[in-house]
């Protein structure tokens, strides 16, 4: 029998195929990773990955036992959760992670309309970091997360879009782009693009801190920051830019940064996204509450210039 350790270090690494993206996702070192794996092939007998310095795959034995294993070991997760909800007494709490001021508010509307529409049940709000979204979400500490797109994490579900917000980008106020009614995203090549953590998946990291402009011109990385207070800093220090929602302007004014709308990017989406062993029926009642609260918020879309205005 493996050790769940050794269960979920083969069965993250052959979703991610990528010994560092495995480790953040276990919070182990990728050393340790490295060993598991090697453990387990010593015990199955036999090599579970192709390693070389440009990929890792499955060989046909490991995809044959990741094959095996997945369905089991889902259903053994989803057993085990709802004991523990069933011990906690907490059958009738759907608790909603949220990052963000304007994710927040909603949140907490969404849970006073669905107290009153579902008496004897109730949402708990919990508030989280940037960094750690999903790694809550799968350790089961919230059962439902509100996140942007792109988002494509296996064994999760997305919900309906709750709201979008168009992007602005967030510049030292001394910057010469602060002085622009809008920028594009070709301006990127004239910052220091902020890094979010490496724990947040690569195709996000991707899509939010790209390496090359649309028409491929180098954008400069600039610090790392782990919460958006930690980039505003760095930001009103000169150290770098960072892509933004709309929200920032009405929640985090600022004398040092300034919000500069963009022209051309696509808006921010928000959904609600959770583990597919989830119970589907208070997930689907609070995401037809949230798009409700949203409405009620006039979050439908929040405008690059904000000013308490949505669309109708």
């Amino acid at each position: 029998m493996l050790e769940r350790v050794e269960l979920e270090a083969f069965l993250t690494l052959a979703e991610e195929l990528h010994f560092g993206r495995t480790a953040d996702r276990l919070r182990l070192t990728t050393g340790r990773v490295s060993q598991t794996i090697r453990k387990v092939e010593r015990r199955i007998g036999t090599p579970l990955f192709e390693r070389t310095s440009r990929y890792v795959r499955l060989t046909p034995a490991g995809q044959q036992l990741y094959d095996d294993l997945l369905p089991p070991y889902r259903a053994l997760e989803a057993g085990l959760r709802k004991a523990v909800n069933a011990a906690r007494d907490i059958a009738n709490v759907l608790r909603v992670g949220y990052v963000g001021p304007a994710v927040g508010q909603l949140t907490i509307r969404a849970a006073e309309l669905y107290a009153q529409r579902h008496p004897g049940s109730r949402i708990q709000p919990r508030e989280l970091q940037i960094a750690d979204g999903f790694p809550r979400l799968r350790d089961g500490d919230v059962d439902v997360l509100i996140v942007t797109l792109p988002h494509q994490e296996p064994g999760m579900v997305n919900g309906p879009v709750l709201f979008s917000e168009h992007r602005m980008l967030a510049v030292p106020a001394q910057h010469p782009l602060a002085e622009r009614d809008t920028v594009s995203l070709e301006d990127l090549a004239a910052v220091r693009l902020l890094q979010a953590t490496r724990t947040l998946p690569p195709y996000w990291l991707a899509e939010r801190t790209p390496l090359l402009t649309p028409s491929g011109v180098p954008i400069e990385p600039g610090p790392a920051f782990d919460t958006l207070q930690e980039a505003l800093s760095l930001i009103g220090a000169g150290q770098g830019a960072w892509v933004v929602g709309a929200q920032v302007t009405r929640y985090f004014a600022r004398p040092d940064v300034v919000y500069v709308p963009f022209r051309d990017a696509p808006p921010l989406e928000w959904v609600p996204t959770w583990l597919a062993a989830t119970p589907a029926a208070a997930v689907h009642a609070f995401n037809e509450i949230a798009r409700d609260a949203a409405a009620l918020l006039r979050l439908a879309t929040v405008r690059a210039d904000f000013g308490g205005s949505a669309a109708p």
